[in-house]
């Protein structure tokens, strides 16, 4: 016997409260999805990428610092002296800037080596102070270092 004029109003309404459940929790996962999309890239492959290429920077500029601080080592009282010298062309598949000379929010001179916003300075190892030196370079090539005493 029934009794109402809905019989099976029950049915019908949990079939509607699943199907509403269902999209509900499939739409919080779907921004959950879309939030860790966007945040894997930043965080899982670019900030990796961007220490490998600081320390690989900060190498560089030790690097140079060291070819630098030995030319100075052997700089004649009179004449000039020059060697040749081989960075890294590419730094994660990318090239980059050496630049020697005054740093601006210090006294001291420095390298800095940069490619876009990511830049590392470097001081240069126990000279700055008794030499000016300028100059700059890219990876790309070889490069020079050169002493001159009656200066350039």
């Amino acid at each position: 016997m029934r009794t109402g004029p809905y019989p099976n109003r029950l049915q019908n309404e949990s079939a509607v409260a699943n199907m509403i459940e269902y999209l509900m929790i499939s739409a919080v996962i779907m921004v959950l999805l879309i939030v860790m999309l966007l945040l894997v890239n930043t965080n899982i492959m670019e900030n990796p990428a961007n220490r490998v290429i600081y320390v690989s920077f900060t190498d560089i500029g030790n690097g140079v610092s060291t070819r630098m601080v030995d030319v100075y080592a052997i700089a004649p009282n009179d004449g000039d002296i020059t060697t040749h010298f081989n960075i890294p062309d590419e730094i994660v598949g990318r090239g980059y800037f050496v630049e020697l000379g005054a740093d601006t929010s210090s006294a001291d001179q420095d390298i800095t080596v940069s490619r876009g916003y990511l830049k590392a300075h470097i001081a240069i190892a126990g000279i700055g102070v008794t030499r000016g030196v300028s100059g700059n370079t890219t990876g790309a090539g070889m490069n020079i270092i050169s002493y001159d005493s009656e200066g350039f």
